[in-house]
């Protein structure tokens, strides 16, 4: 079988770059809406532009089923995505942007990848070796670097270690959420994205933030279908193919783009931490980029539900009548195979892996 696929990695690297644009321009939008009412449109814009996408792609629908359903087992991982990361971590975060440069902030959104494979290895068994391990560290040293103040006074800022919660939450939720990615991600992100936002609307009529006029309010509901929906949908289709860890830690690539943009947004430029932080954080994707984890490895036998084809060397059961080219989604059953080639923690290799290297 061939090395990892390319597919999932230009997945997680475009999610990231999505999501990380969205640090800038949710500041320029903080000038005109309170971080709380904002966090609300972000993810109802999400949800609604998801729900929307469902609706079209049902309209075009052949009949047949492209994605697995979201079954009654996957509601608790789903509750607690929502509750993770769709309610605490953006209010967090938003609350943190206010007294944090939007560059910086970008760049900080790295440590989400370490929080996410560290909860992975210890909480989730996640097979991580020592090349992941390096490339982690190479993130978490850049994080440590864009947080630190070199000014009169030596510490972490309010603000910067605001965003690292953040990211710990967001770490939770990416587990959370591995555990149901065989799942349609539009529906994911549908329940994920109405279910916090309506929290957060809530949350601010209970608590009297103001709300913003039409024209912010579409703006944020945009912002959020394209940095937040988008992003996590392909975020979850990533993860399939790479397990939490390896999909987060990509993320490190991304939020460039949102120290680009507030570049030419808000005129910030780098200090001399930041300029080390940078390659530190290339060399990172790039030990990812390039791994090859391959040794003798058993399937057990296993029943379970997702899209598929039958390109990968994993799926071989039969279809009578059925176009086999054609990407779909029914309960199959996955006999006993014991082979060697190269993986990640893809849906079918989660298995334990004693001295992981």
């Amino acid at each position: 079988m061939k090395r990892t696929s390319f597919y999932p990695i230009a997945q997680a690297l475009l999610a990231a770059g999505l999501f990380g644009a969205s640090a800038p321009f949710a500041k320029l939008l903080l000038g005109e809406v309170q971080p709380i009412p904002l966090a609300a449109l972000l993810y109802l814009g999400s949800g609604a532009g998801m729900l929307l996408l469902r609706v079209l792609r049902r309209g075009k629908s052949s009949g047949v089923d492209v994605e697995a359903r979201v079954s009654r087992a996957d509601v608790p991982w789903l509750a607690g995505a929502v509750l993770a990361g769709g309610v605490a971590a953006p209010i967090v975060l938003l609350f943190s942007l206010r007294d944090t440069p939007a560059a910086t902030a970008s760049l900080l959104l790295n440590f989400e990848g370490v929080a996410t494979t560290l909860i992975a290895a210890l909480a989730f068994k996640e097979a991580i070796g020592r090349r992941v391990w390096l490339a982690i560290a190479c993130v978490a040293a850049a994080s440590v670097l864009l947080s630190w103040q070199t000014g009169g006074n030596w510490g972490i800022s309010l603000g910067a270690g605001g965003i690292v919660l953040a990211c710990v939450l967001w770490g939770l939720d990416n587990n959370f959420t591995r555990n149901v990615s065989a799942k349609d991600p539009t529906a994911i992100v549908t329940v994920k994205g109405l279910a916090a936002g309506a929290f957060s609307f809530l949350l601010a009529l209970g608590i009297g933030s103001p709300l913003p006029g039409l024209g912010v309010a579409l703006a944020g509901l945009l912002l959020g279908f394209v940095c937040y929906g988008l992003s996590i949908m392909l975020f979850v289709r990533a993860m399939r193919g790479l397990g939490a860890a390896r999909t987060s830690a990509l993320f490190g690539a991304a939020p460039f783009v949102g120290a680009l943009l507030s570049f030419v947004v808000f005129r910030e430029s780098f200090g001399m931490p930041a300029l080390i932080a940078v390659p530190l954080m290339v060399v990172g994707a790039a030990l990812l980029i390039g791994e090859d984890h391959r040794h003798v490895h058993t399937h057990d036998v296993f029943t379970h539900e997702h899209r598929h084809t039958h390109d990968d060397g994993h799926h071989r059961h039969a279809h009578p009548g059925a176009d086999l080219s054609i990407a779909h989604s029914h309960m199959h059953r996955h006999a006993t195979q014991r082979h060697a080639h190269p993986h990640t923690p893809d849906l079918h290799h989660r298995h334990d892996h004693p001295q992981t290297t």
